[in-house]
C-alpha cells in the first residue's frame, strides 16, 4: 500500500508541470484588455498631456445629426478638396487635428453625413470589420503607411482627407481603437491611444 502511495505521488509530480504547460499553450493569446475607449459619444484623453493608456480613450461617437440622411444619394467620388484652414485646437494646448476631449467630446466630427470627403460609391466593398470595437479592443499597429496599414492580419487605409492628421502616428507600434462611424457610411474611426487623436479609416479586409 505504501508503494502505491509513493507511485501515485511521483505521478502527480510529473503530471502537474505538463498540465500547466498545456494550459499555457491553450491560453497563449493575451486576454483582451479590459481598458480602452468607450463608444463614440465620448472622448479621448485629456490634453495637452497625451494619454498613456487606453483607459483614457473615448466612448463611441454619437451621430450629431440624428435627423440627417445617413444614406446620401449616390454620387461619383471626387478627390477630396484641400483641407480648409480649420483650427481644431478648441482650447489652448489642444492639438490642431481631430481629437477627443476629456473622454467625452469628439472634436472635428461635425460635418454631417453629406460630407463629400467621406462619400463612397460602394460602401463595405471589402466587407465589415468584425474584430471588435471600443475601448475593450486595443490593437497594435504592425506596419505600413496611411494608404495601407495593418494590425492583427487586418488591412486598412486612411481617408485621403485625413492623411495630414496622422503624420505623427507610429505605424509599427502605436495602439489604436476602432469605432463605427455613426455619420459616414462605410467608414470607421481609428483612435490613437498615444496621441488622443483620430482619423477616418476604410477597412480593406484580410
Amino acid at each position: 500500500m505504501k508503494c502505491m502511495s509513493i507511485a501515485f505521488a511521483t505521478l502527480l509530480v510529473f503530471a502537474l508541470p505538463a498540465f500547466a504547460q498545456h494550459q499555457n499553450q491553450k491560453g497563449s493569446h493575451p486576454p483582451i484588455p479590459s481598458h480602452g475607449p468607450a463608444p463614440f459619444n465620448g472622448a479621448p484623453a485629456h490634453h495637452p498631456a497625451p494619454p498613456n493608456n487606453s483607459a483614457q480613450a473615448p466612448k463611441s461617437p454619437e451621430n450629431p445629426h440624428p435627423s440627417g440622411n445617413s444614406n446620401p444619394p449616390e454620387q461619383p467620388r471626387t478627390p477630396a478638396p484641400s483641407q480648409p484652414s480649420r483650427n481644431y485646437a478648441d482650447q489652448p494646448g489642444h492639438p490642431n487635428v481631430p481629437h477627443v476631449d476629456n473622454g467625452k467630446k469628439w472634436i472635428g466630427h461635425d460635418t454631417g453625413p453629406d460630407d463629400r470627403n467621406y462619400h463612397l460609391n460602394q460602401p463595405w466593398e471589402h466587407g465589415h470589420f468584425t474584430g471588435g470595437f471600443g475601448r475593450s479592443h486595443v490593437w497594435h499597429l504592425a506596419g505600413g503607411a496611411p494608404d495601407r496599414f495593418r494590425f492583427s492580419g487586418w488591412f486598412w487605409s486612411v481617408a485621403p482627407a485625413d492623411i495630414a492628421f496622422c503624420s505623427d502616428w507610429l505605424w509599427d507600434s502605436d495602439e489604436t481603437i476602432i469605432y463605427e462611424d455613426p455619420d459616414h457610411v462605410g467608414w470607421y474611426l481609428a483612435y490613437n491611444v498615444r496621441l488622443g487623436t483620430y482619423v477616418h479609416v476604410l477597412y480593406l479586409g484580410m
